[in-house]
């Protein structure tokens, strides 16, 4: 095991570049097979990204605010007393990944936006207290716990189509999520996920100590208020447990109205209600903004490279290449096997489309129709869709960016390991997908 992850991080380690040069580098070859399978032109295909490159500004927005809500969370004094508490009783090196993992995939399965940054924090404080912890490794699992985003309570394939008027209602009506992320086979699969990930990860450390690389001593410092014997008064409101708790109580005010009045979970939902939690539980706004200034650098990467992903998917729209790949897994497929040929067609575009979301506006009219006619399972073609997202996502980059930024790792530190998650997962992901499409086809 050790042997095959070491070969797969020296080969990551010689070849992989930094994230925002895969971006630029998935652009171009995209260009590229759009303009030779779909007989785009160059200039076409030019058009389609400059066009599309804005298009996702909203999104991106939703997306960056809720990795920033949800680090802001995680640092709240109270949940940091909380990770402390977690990691106190951790002292060796392979407990020490099997907690790392279990926590980024309850919070992941909660919350993918809270999850994403718990479980990289967590790892975070593991790999400066455990001695003889591999840095690297700690980190892989705690981001590892990732891979249930998308079949957990945020997953935004199940909740949209659980969403009344959501765009293809006339065409599958509405999914219960008692189909998809409550169906046996998905609580089965994540209870498998939960039990047997921690292990194999735990399998990966390196077992000669010359191997190890451990993590810089230095704790996080804690978020405070300045000290100030005498303070203006603008200083006294930035510092006023009033103002903060009140604002933040005000948030969580709105969100019981909205749920008493019948409203949904939604990105924006879950967006103010960790953000009204955040600015409650670190009382002065002064300590929210020190936190807020953190998280800032955390999210800087999605910024900027969220762009060339929104003008990559304007390319394979706009082209038709995205429905030409799909189709093609289609063409191959019966309604035992479509299930599994939406998983492999979703890992492979997600690779060029990181947007769970944003992939399914493309792809899923393309997998919805297909299960229709073939007499496919829709719940289990669905989700299979949402799987091979968050599979590959092991592996994207664009999602790894809030680990490195918290880590101070580089890419390529920890994306062997990675690599060898991606293979077990597929295991897990495509037996329960399998067995799915097979058990429910010919079911609507």
């Amino acid at each position: 095991m050790n042997a095959i992850t070491n070969f797969f991080t020296r080969i990551v380690s010689r070849y992989m570049p930094d994230p925002l040069v895969v971006a630029i580098i998935l652009t171009a070859l995209t260009v590229i097979f759009a303009m030779v399978s779909q007989g785009t032109g160059f200039f076409e295909a030019s058009r389609l990204w400059g066009d599309g490159f804005w298009n996702l500004l909203a999104f991106t927005m939703q997306m960056t605010v809720i990795l920033l809500a949800g680090y802001i969370l995680a640092r709240t004094p109270a949940v940091d007393k909380l990770m402390d508490y977690v990691v106190m009783g951790v002292s060796s090196p392979r407990a020490a990944i099997v907690v790392a993992t279990l926590v980024g995939g309850v919070g992941s399965w909660l919350n993918w936006g809270f999850g994403l940054v718990l479980g990289t924090l967590i790892a975070q404080k593991l790999g400066r207290k455990v001695k003889g912890l591999h840095y690297p490794l700690v980190i892989a699992a705690g981001y590892s716990g990732f891979a249930v985003y998308g079949v957990g309570l945020s997953g935004s394939v199940p909740l949209l189509l659980n969403t009344p008027g959501h765009f293809m209602e006339e065409v599958i009506g509405l999914v219960p999520l008692g189909d998809t992320i409550f169906s046996p086979y998905i609580i089965g699969m994540n209870l498998v996920l939960l039990v047997t990930l921690p292990f194999f990860n735990a399998m990966l450390h390196p077992k000669n100590p010359a191997d190890v690389v451990e993590a810089a001593p230095e704790p996080d410092l804690p978020i405070s208020d300045t000290e100030a014997t005498d303070r203006t008064l603008a200083e006294r409101l930035n510092h006023s447990p009033i103002i903060g708790v009140g604002m933040g109580l005000f948030g969580l005010l709105y969100i019981v109205l909205y749920l008493v009045d019948g409203g949904g979970v939604t990105l924006n939902f879950i967006n103010l209600l960790f953000l009204s939690l955040g600015i409650t539980l670190f009382v002065t706004p002064s300590r929210f903004l020190a936190a807020l200034s953190e998280g800032v650098k955390v999210v800087s990467g999605i910024i900027i490279q969220y762009p060339f992903y929104a003008g990559i998917l304007a390319i394979l729209g706009g082209s038709g290449l995205i429905v030409t790949l799909a189709n093609w897994f289609v063409s191959i497929s019966s309604p035992e096997t479509l299930p599994i040929s939406s998983f492999f067609a979703a890992g492979l575009i997600n690779l060029f489309v990181p947007s769970g979301g944003g992939q399914w506006v493309i792809q899923g009219p393309v997998m919805m129709e297909a299960a229709k006619q073939l007499g496919a399972s829709i719940p289990a073609t669905a989700l299979a869709v949402q799987i091979g997202d968050q599979w590959t996502n092991m592996v994207q980059p664009f999602w790894l960016l809030p680990a490195l930024a918290i880590s101070g790792l580089k890419l390529k530190d920890f994306m062997g390991y990675m690599v060898m998650i991606l293979f077990y997962l597929g295991i897990i992901f495509l037996a329960t997908i399998a067995i799915w499409g097979f058990a429910t086809a010919g079911v609507a």
